[in-house]
């Protein structure tokens, strides 16, 4: 069953018709995108049957969804304008709030589709205080970090908004830190299943009155065997929710989780990206055996700089290890049994070039961002082509040029065709040395051919380039004077709950100053129409306006439309007027994760 068959199959309810033959916002979407064609955000309407042409959509600003304007302003503060396609999809629905599902890879975003939307309605108010409002699941300990990074670099201007990462592998000191921040009702926690649990079990948190339920990864989650640790957790939400999921893929036991979990899911598909062309790829058709001795051939040939060695059992990584560093070769192991502080200094080696080679379960395919990995080698065949996608992905970012080898044993062969229909090309196969012997014949989908043979080019067709990628939500941006959240540092950082929300205040009220003057040049049209009060307040917005003129409040009401108008405007420069020109030309530009 395809991902397209299963997503429908989420609410098979919603595909009635209804007496308005126009698809809204509110219905039910399923909307494919691509770096250069997307869906439009704010209509998010479904395609119609036998439209082959892939229209243009015009760029999606942040400006133009609904957020709050101190979100905007951090938003502006990191230079981030435009929408990638999952977020100028999933943004509209979610601020109406609806529950949703999206299917988008790492790097598209998808952390400011979700964060965004809820960080702008905890804003406005009407929660509960000193309560829980918002969980957030995340498979790893990394994802969990990293999606806390995002948050408090989104937040960095909204006062009163708290939040908790919630992880294993941590000290008595943390977890005491975690259950602090539990008990005194941080308004959001980002948190994986285990840990959760394991304060749920010891009532160290209350998830009376959770409003927004988001599973981020939740493929990953489900292939970890989290399955019944999520359903547990949500028995304990007893308050109505809206919630949210995001996955890389949609297989059945997706699709069974989204029907237990959502109700009238609005549905955003994002194609699934094609490996970025810079990145050299290719394989050895072998034996088990001979994997080893072609990984110290490779090094033979080059010395390893910055190499990723992806495995798929964390037994075989430790052995794996183990062997490399008794050959001489100066690698380390990255798998779930370490403990944080292992990891941690793991990747913090890795990143600074203390170690050439890290073996590695796919725990560092999704969310780890390291950009001059020189070489991926792929121990064993990924059985997904989406986990392919991701682990090759680790190498060739940021315009850089990498290499791509796979070691293809007999075995492994059907799971290699199909990312080879899936890439829609042969990938290059490589001659096995001399001095290990001949591997074994590689099996194509029209019979058996040599290692070095060819077939024909797969019909399959429909495939979309790369996926947009973008660094949404990796720091605080200008005039923050904190740490970029840039998603390459995992921190344990004190928890940022209520308690410890005043520890950052003597910081803000030192930005104060600078924060104004940004405000204030935003605001450059709002002080000409203000009373002269106004303008020796650089944060007054209507309400000094109406004061100076008492008789006529509609004046001020639209004083007050013209500034915040203003204030967009300055925020957008040209690109307001080039949009307005020309909406529908405007093509999504991709990011850099």
């Amino acid at each position: 069953m395809t991902q397209e068959e299963n997503i429908a199959n989420i609410a098979p309810n919603n595909t009635q018709p209804t007496d308005n033959a126009e698809t809204t916002a509110t219905d039910n979407v399923e909307a494919t995108a691509t770096d250069s064609s997307t869906s439009q955000a704010e209509s998010a309407t479904a395609q119609p049957e036998g439209n082959t042409a892939e229209p243009v959509a015009p760029t999606v600003y942040f400006d133009d969804l609904d957020l709050n304007d101190d979100l905007l302003d951090a938003l502006y503060d990191m230079q981030f304008d435009t929408c990638t396609p999952i977020q100028g999809q999933a943004i509209p629905p979610l601020l109406e709030g609806r529950d949703l599902i999206g299917v988008a890879q790492t790097g598209t975003g998808k952390t400011a589709a979700y964060l965004l939307p809820i960080l702008s309605k905890l804003h406005e108010g009407n929660y509960p205080q000193d309560a829980i409002n918002c969980v957030i699941m995340a498979p790893t300990r990394e994802l969990a970090q990293q999606i806390d990074q995002a948050l408090e670099g989104f937040a960095y201007y909204l006062d009163g908004v708290s939040s908790v990462a919630v992880y294993g592998g941590n000290d008595g000191i943390r977890y005491e830190q975690e259950k602090r921040g539990l008990q005194l009702g941080a308004d959001v926690i980002i948190a994986t299943p285990g840990r959760l649990i394991s304060h749920l079990s010891l009532g160290n948190v209350d998830l009376s009155h959770v409003s927004f339920f988001v599973l981020d990864e939740a493929d990953r989650m489900l292939d970890m065997g989290f399955y019944d640790d999520i359903m547990q957790i949500a028995k304990y939400m007893t308050a109505p929710r809206q919630t949210i999921m995001f996955s890389a893929t949609m297989p059945q036991k997706i699709v069974e989780l989204a029907q237990n979990l959502l109700h009238d899911p609005v549905e955003v598909k994002i194609a699934v990206s094609k490996p970025a062309e810079k990145i050299q790829q290719s394989a050895y058709i072998c034996y088990e055996p001979q994997k080893l001795r072609i990984i110290e051939h490779l090094f033979k040939q080059s010395s390893p700089e910055r190499v990723i060695i992806f495995v798929g059992k964390k037994s075989r990584v430790k052995d794996i290890t183990i062997t490399l560093k008794r050959r001489g070769y100066n690698a380390e192991a990255m798998h779930s049994d370490l403990e944080q502080a292992q990891r941690d200094d793991v990747m913090w080696r890795f990143k600074t070039n203390q170690i050439d080679v890290l073996v590695a379960t796919d725990i560092v395919a999704r969310g780890i961002d390291i950009d001059d990995i020189q070489m991926v080698i792929n121990f064993d065949v990924p059985h997904d082509c989406e986990d392919y996608v991701h682990r090759i992905g680790r190498t060739a970012r940021a315009n850089r040029d990498g290499r791509a080898i796979t070691l293809v044993s007999e075995q492994d062969q059907p799971y290699f065709r199909d990312i080879e229909r899936f890439l829609e090309k042969e990938v290059l196969k490589n001659p096995i040395p001399e001095e290990l012997g001949e591997g074994p014949e590689y099996q194509s989908g029209g019979g058996k051919r040599g290692g070095n043979g060819r077939r024909g080019k797969d019909s399959k067709g429909g495939r979309s380039g790369r996926g947009s990628r973008n660094g949404r939500g990796r720091g605080k941006g200008k005039g923050s004077n904190g740490k970029a959240a840039n998603g390459t540092e995992a921190n344990n950082k004190e928890v940022n709950s209520k308690e410890a929300n005043g520890k950052e205040a003597n910081s803000k009220e030192a930005n104060g100053k600078e924060r104004s003057r940004s405000r204030n040049r935003h605001k450059g049209q709002e002080k000409k129409q203000n009373a002269p009060s106004a303008q020796t307040e650089p944060a007054a917005t209507a309400a000094p306006t109406a004061a100076a003129n008492p008789a006529s409040p509609s004046a001020a009401a639209d004083a007050s439309d013209q500034a915040q108008k203003a204030k967009r405007k300055h925020r957008r420069g040209s690109k307001s007027s080039a949009q307005a020109q020309e909406p529908s030309a405007q093509a999504q530009q991709p990011g850099q994760d």
